[in-house]
């Protein structure tokens, strides 16, 4: 927030800019644990268990790298970011989680070839559109 005579206003105003900046692009590069060697201006990644050198004590939040270094950004309940490592949307809800495809039919008695194959073709659309990881 900006406040009557604030000084160093461009501070405030630049850091809500980045942190805007990488909150609604809601993509990630994946989930790491230690902070990638050769990160890119505007590359987030999701901290993962047990962080180490500059993301330790960061576990689930959103690093993002910047000019000025590595920012952190504590994700809100229901965030959606799109994990591009996994091609598939993480939700934040207490923690991240990733919907996994079901199980496919197989075996059975009676062998419904059609139905299968109309269920093998629902789970891969919604694979290729980032429902549920292909990983």
């Amino acid at each position: 927030m900006l406040f009557t005579a604030q000084a160093q206003k461009e501070t405030t105003v630049n850091e809500a800019l980045v942190a805007i900046d990488f909150l609604l692009a809601s993509a990630v590069e994946g989930v790491v644990a230690a902070p990638p060697a050769t990160p890119l201006v505007g590359q987030a990644w999701i901290v993962g268990a047990a962080p180490t050198a500059a993301f330790a004590g960061h576990s689930g939040k959103i690093a993002g790298w910047t000019q000025g270094g590595w920012r952190f950004f504590q994700p809100g309940e229901g965030m959606r970011a799109f994990d591009i490592a996994a091609g598939a949307f993480r939700q934040y809800l207490n923690g991240w989680m990733m919907a996994s495809a079901p199980d496919l039919p197989v075996g059975g008695g009676i062998v419904d070839v059609e139905a299968r194959a109309c269920l093998v073709a629902l789970v891969t659309a919604l694979e290729e559109i980032g429902i549920f990881s292909s990983t």
